[in-house]
């Protein structure tokens, strides 16, 4: 009868010990893996940036995921720059003179929109609150009302979490304000 309390005991201390090394190494990854689209994002962006009185870590973020998702084809007008055109099989080289700035058409649709921040320092004219629920939405509230976001991955984006899209953000209000390309 004895040996049953020490088996216990014994499965015990080896469960508590595993728990000791996977519990740290996972939350390291998931530590690691949110640090590395931070580093990632200042890596890959393409434009000065002002950090002042930002947030660093979501200005990272927010740049890993509008420079990896795709922003840049439909916000920037053209995308790429001449010569740096990476579907032509050219080194890729964004359209920094342009970047975020809208004006790509989509046929019948209107042309993508300004994103970058205006006067006030609010990405396409629109607070923090305002941009989320668009983006989870569909709705500007810059639009006339019953308007969706068309071509714009909206539902894909809306999945986001709110610090995914608070990141989205705050990259947006560091980048420079462009005029809409024509």
């Amino acid at each position: 009868m004895r040996k049953r309390p020490r088996l216990t005991l014994v499965a015990g201390a080896v469960a508590a010990g595993l728990a000791l090394i996977v519990l740290p190494v996972t939350s390291s990854l998931a530590g690691d893996s949110s640090e590395s689209q931070i580093k990632r994002g200042f890596e890959i962006n393409p434009v000065p940036l002002d950090l002042r009185g930002r947030n660093r870590a979501l200005v990272g973020l927010g740049s890993y995921i509008v420079n990896t998702g795709g922003c840049n084809d439909c916000h920037t007008n053209p995308s790429y720059a001449n010569g740096g055109d990476p579907y032509l099989g050219q080194p890729e080289q964004v359209n920094i003179a342009g970047f975020l700035a809208g004006g790509q058409h989509f046929g019948p649709f209107p042309t993508s929109a300004n994103i970058t921040p205006e006067a006030l320092g609010r990405p396409a004219g629109l607070t923090r609150q305002q941009f989320i629920t668009t983006l989870r939405t569909g709705h500007n509230p810059l639009d006339p009302p019953g308007t969706l976001l068309q071509v714009m991955p909206w539902p894909a984006f809306g999945k986001k979490t709110d610090r995914d899209l608070r990141a989205i953000y705050e990259y947006l209000r560091s980048i420079p304000s462009i005029e809409t390309a024509k």
